[in-house]
């Protein structure tokens, strides 16, 4: 299984500290060795860093923690393989244009005997990730020729995210820059992080942090991430099936696949 990290904050925010405790799990403290990346949003564009080699071990990971790149939107991921081979065309997150921005995916999970309707957008490696993914796209751009706010999407993204659970597990983040959608199949946690900030230590190195000193009293952060990254912290763990939307950091909308609902 892989491990997942996303962030949602209303200020352009460091994700390093939270990176650098997920880069152990890839190889050092966790089995995750077959790949990593992570995608930063930057007004319209999307920075993204992959590489198929364990994120413990990785130039490219270390240069990352080295270059402090703030944003509103993350989204992260460390691979083990289960469905395709270890390159970088396998490797989360996965990026595709749609209604002129950029669409960025990472899951955790695999699905069994899955099968993508044909659509415009397909799959360039061999991942059921990255099917799942195209077929997202292909539902919602079948639904809605136009660009749409997103509350409008909500209701076709979770019936499709919760017809991929039924398929095996479907833990996942999804983002086109402006708000951060998670679903959790099995397993997910969340903190967010508001005044008054304290500080927070990582479970898998040595590294604290005084969130007080690097904050303003207005900042609001939201980590998402299939384990809590810090032992000094509630986490809030999701539910199978839940969902949620963010924005700015705050939770817009959420819901629970097995009854349909929302608020």
């Amino acid at each position: 299984m892989c491990e997942l990290l996303g962030m949602s904050a209303n200020v352009p925010t460091d994700i390093v500290f939270s990176f650098t405790g997920l880069m152990q799990r890839g190889g050092r403290t966790g089995p995750h060795r077959d790949g990593w990346g992570i995608g930063f949003y930057e007004g319209r564009g999307l920075r993204l860093f992959q590489d198929p080699a364990a994120s413990s071990e990785s130039q490219v990971a270390q240069l990352v923690q080295r270059y402090p790149i703030k944003s509103e939107v993350v989204i992260g991921h460390i691979r083990q393989a289960n469905v395709g081979r270890v390159c970088l065309a396998n490797t989360h997150p996965f990026v595709r244009e749609m209604w002129g921005q950029n669409w960025c995916f990472a899951h955790n999970g695999q699905l069994a005997g899955f099968a993508p309707l044909p659509g415009f957008y397909r799959p360039v490696g061999d991942t059921d990730s990255e099917a799942a993914f195209c077929d997202l796209l292909n539902r919602l751009r079948q639904a809605f020729p136009e660009p749409v706010p997103v509350q409008a999407m909500l209701p076709v993204l979770v019936a499709a995210c919760a017809q991929y659970r039924e398929k095996g597990v479907f833990n996942a983040l999804l983002s086109n820059g402006d708000w951060l959608f998670c679903f959790c199949s099995t397993k997910l946690v969340y903190i967010t992080r508001r005044a008054p900030f304290g500080p927070a230590r990582l479970k898998d190195v040595d590294i604290s942090v005084d969130f007080h000193a690097e904050t303003t009293p207005n900042d609001v952060v939201t980590v998402i991430a299939t384990e809590p990254l810090t032992d000094n912290e509630a986490w809030q763990p999701y539910g199978a099936g839940q969902w949620a939307l963010w924005c700015q950091g705050e939770c817009a909308a959420q819901g629970a696949s097995e009854c349909g609902t929302t608020e």
